[in-house]
């Protein structure tokens, strides 16, 4: 009986400690598996986080400097350099205010260089000698036979133009061009036609013809500008020198603010 009960008690354990032997390296086998496919997944995870991270990076810096279609807004100031000039009676016409809206486009547009057209409406006002005190001062000549020539006084012009322009950038946000083209120039006569014809014409002695008429012109320039870390905005610098036939060999100087498109 002793000895039975003595098998009896020992069978079962030995039965049940059998099975767990192969189990349990199995067990930490797949364990171990689990926390290296974990840690492997961890890093992809991370490696793609920080691939994506970086291209949204590269997408930002790219989408910062925008170029192609673009509007802009010009002020500034403008003068006269030859015929409106100082010719011993003071200046005809003084310097004066310019405006400008123009619209272009950045036609070429590489990491280093761009080229844009552009055509641009702008205005010019300026003070000039009233026309009672002009007297013989002023002559029929557009300014060649010694005088200025003559004009109604105070002056308004407005000028359509179109440029072409190259541009480099030492720096990414900075670029600096050269720009070129023509337009016409056009002043209107800013009394009444009735007193200028009874009034102004028998003072002179003569109709100049300034006025009503118009004036063909070639332009060349700078131009520089700087893209904003505002999207799509820039602001700049334009100076252009220009000579209108029969009017006057004339500079601008305006800031600028664009918006592209």
């Amino acid at each position: 009986m002793l000895v039975s009960q003595l098998l009896a008690l020992l069978v079962p354990s030995a039965f049940a400690a059998e099975p767990l032997a192969p189990v349990y390296p199995a067990l930490v086998a797949v364990a171990e598996d689990d926390e290296e496919e974990s840690e492997d997944s961890g890093e992809d995870e991370g490696s793609t986080r920080k691939k994506f991270s970086s291209k949204g990076d590269d997408e930002r810096r790219i989408r910062e400097i925008v170029r192609g279609f673009y509007a802009k807004a010009n002020i500034g100031a403008a003068a006269y350099l030859l015929n409106f000039g100082n010719k011993g009676a003071g200046n005809a016409v003084g310097a004066g205010t310019m405006v400008g809206l123009s619209i272009g486009q950045d036609f070429v547009d590489t990491e280093k260089q761009s080229m844009a057209w552009e055509i641009a409406l702008n205005q010019g006002v300026h003070n000039g000698l009233a026309w009672e005190t002009q007297g013989e001062a002023c002559d029929g000549a557009g300014g060649a036979a010694g005088g200025y020539p003559c004009t109604e006084g105070d002056l308004r012009t407005y000028s359509l133009q179109g440029t072409y322009e190259f541009s480099a950038y030492p720096i990414r946000r900075v670029g600096i061009g050269l720009r070129a083209g023509g337009g016409a120039l056009y002043s209107p006569l800013l009394i009444e036609t009735v007193g200028y014809t009874q009034d102004v014409i028998p003072k002179f002695g003569f109709d100049p013809q300034l006025h009503g008429a118009i004036h063909p012109f070639g332009v060349a320039g700078i131009t520089a500008e700087y893209y904003t870390k505002l999207s799509h905005f820039s602001i700049g610098i334009d100076a252009d020198v220009f000579y209108a036939i029969g009017w006057d060999l004339g500079v601008n100087a305006s800031a600028a603010l664009k918006y592209t498109f």
